[in-house]
């Protein structure tokens, strides 16, 4: 896609900070880091989120994530990390081609992730597992 900054990394048109590279991935360094090491793992083919994404390819990245979750607690020391990916505008989606967050996080670091539990009645829970 000619508009999408990910697709002009992934073609070179845009420099990155390249971590990983084969046939279906591409894993860099995120350039606006939550953390340093913030990676963000695309697949090369162009599929705006995970409804569009194929299962097995899913698959596949979600591997990659677990192998570079494991490397950053590796090689930086961090105490935990977060895999994140976000899907439509109101779930904090910016960029249209998916991709998956891996960051590195720390004790008391400034990073920010959360909501406030709800306590719904068990007739919510009972509705959405007919929904389900």
């Amino acid at each position: 896609m000619s508009d999408c900054i990910f697709c002009k990394i992934m073609s070179g048109e845009i420099p990155s900070y390249k971590v990983f590279e084969d046939d279906e991935f591409l894993v860099i360094l995120d350039r606006f880091p939550s953390k340093l090491g913030h990676m963000l793992i695309l697949p090369k083919q162009h599929v705006a989120n995970v409804y569009e994404i194929d299962e097995e390819l899913g698959a596949r990245l979600f591997k990659l994530a677990i192998q570079y979750a494991k490397k950053l607690r590796e090689v930086l020391g961090c105490d935990g990390v977060n895999i994140l990916q976000n899907n439509g505008e109101v779930a904090g989606q910016t960029l249209f081609h998916f991709h998956v967050h891996v960051i590195p996080r720390y004790e008391n670091d400034t990073i920010q992730m959360g909501w406030t539990p709800t306590d719904p009645p068990s007739e919510a829970f009972e509705r959405i597992l007919k929904l389900l």
